[in-house]
């Protein structure tokens, strides 16, 4: 080696220094900030007038690995049904805190329903739809004055679909009598975050703890959503959520909200996430919770399942065979995580490899901690499984992904069972 030639460095990135929030239910605390975990949120789409259809999907969402769930409240039956809801999901052994989307009538709904307010965990407040004129800092105050009497956090949450005109009307008259004025976009993103800072300061004023309040200036274009997150980083120590509102369906919201999130989150910018994945027809609301949860998992920040490396395929393997199996495993590893999150602690660490030749096969199956080479085309008709990096047997004939599964599963059991 060179002398000149340095180790190259490894590390996660060193998260940006914010206060810490407490989101609590019960004896059930989630910490937003600090140096808490990054944190998985999503939203029902839900009826929340629908009890119980909402606490059915907010426990799938939770189950899924959503550690806080929004619901909206913009109706007095909305607002009647919190509480039954959240009475449900502590009969399901459900503990996720709920909170509570508020829009314009937020003041009215968390002061005639006390019992709603009482039984959400946090409030998301929108600045730009509480009010207009005078009425904005009496609304916002009533909302405000509610989280204070029942000892909540809160989330003041800027979007720029509906971000407050009067103040961009004000920061564009200012604009106007700069030599050299920004351009439109700019004064926007000045907007969002002026916004929210200056809605933070009122909320103290207030009585509100500033540590009990996350910040969060949403936007729908990647690029529009970096900037003002890097600014409001530099700008606050309060807690930041981060989301691409209105990131669209599929392939394109998913890459959207990936790139978005993970150039901040490798910036050390972001104490709670939300993917906002507009699901195909047919597709289960857990889909964002699941994007989420890769995201954070493929930047090394978290761990929520067990990882299975699986081969893109080419012409050596025309066989779906490994196909398939890297998607029962998946899918098998994914539904038992409920259970085994407390009967294996540290199981969301395995490693899995479902392999489909024998060019990176063995290579890939010894660094996992189990992994399975299967034969590619013109490959003797036989599947050697690794275990912890060694050899351990071969698997033929047509039970392989039946016993490779069994195998998967004896090795969970033997490795993170807890000693009696």
């Amino acid at each position: 080696m060179s002398s000149s030639e340095q180790a190259i460095p490894f590390s996660i990135p060193a998260r940006h220094r914010s206060l810490q929030a407490q989101v609590r239910w019960g004896d059930h605390l989630v910490t937003v900030g600090g140096d808490a975990p990054v944190r998985v949120q999503s939203m029902t789409n839900t009826d929340t007038g629908d009890a119980i259809g909402t606490a059915i999907q907010v426990k799938e969402l939770a189950l899924a690995g959503s550690e806080l769930v929004r619901i909206t409240v913009d109706t007095p039956e909305s607002a009647k049904a919190v509480p039954y809801i959240r009475e449900q999901l502590d009969k399901m052994d459900i503990h996720v805190p709920l909170v509570g989307d508020f829009h314009y009538n937020g003041h009215r709904l968390l002061t005639e329903f006390p019992e709603c307010a009482q039984a959400l965990s946090k409030y998301r407040i929108n600045p730009g739809n509480v009010g207009k004129g005078d009425k904005h800092d009496k609304q916002f105050a009533q909302m405000i004055e509610a989280a204070v009497k029942y000892d909540k956090a809160v989330r003041i949450g800027v979007n720029w679909g509906s971000l407050d005109q009067e103040l961009l009307a004000k920061l564009m008259d200012q604009n106007a009598l700069r030599v050299s004025p920004w351009d439109a976009k700019q004064v926007m993103y000045q907007a969002l975050v002026t916004s929210a800072l200056e809605s933070a300061e009122l909320a103290e004023r207030l009585g509100l703890p500033r540590h009990q309040i996350i910040l969060s200036c949403k936007m729908s274009g990647v690029q529009d959503l970096v900037a003002v997150y890097r600014e409001l980083a530099k700008r606050t120590n309060h807690s930041l959520h981060l989301g691409l509102t209105e990131a669209g369906m599929g392939t394109k919201g998913t890459v959207a909200s990936s790139v978005a999130l993970g150039l901040l989150l490798q910036e050390g910018i972001g104490d709670t996430i939300r993917v906002s994945l507009t699901p195909q027809p047919g597709e289960a609301r857990t889909q964002e919770v699941l994007i989420a949860t890769e995201i954070l998992q493929a930047l090394g920040l978290r761990t929520f399942v067990p990882s299975v490396t699986a081969c893109p395929g080419c012409g050596r393997t025309t066989s779906t065979t490994f196909q398939e199996l890297a998607q029962e495993i998946d899918v098998f590893l994914r539904d038992k995580m409920p259970v085994w999150r407390k009967q294996y602690p540290g199981v969301e660490g395995l490693k899995v490899a479902v392999m489909g030749c024998i060019v990176n096969g063995p290579g890939e199956s010894k660094h996992a901690d189990i992994g399975i080479s299967l034969p590619g085309n013109g490959e003797a008709p036989a599947a050697p499984v690794f275990i912890d990096g060694e050899k351990a047997l071969t698997l033929r004939g047509d039970n392989i992904a039946k016993e490779f599964h069994d195998i998967v599963e004896n090795y969970i059991q033997k490795k993170f069972a807890v000693s009696a």
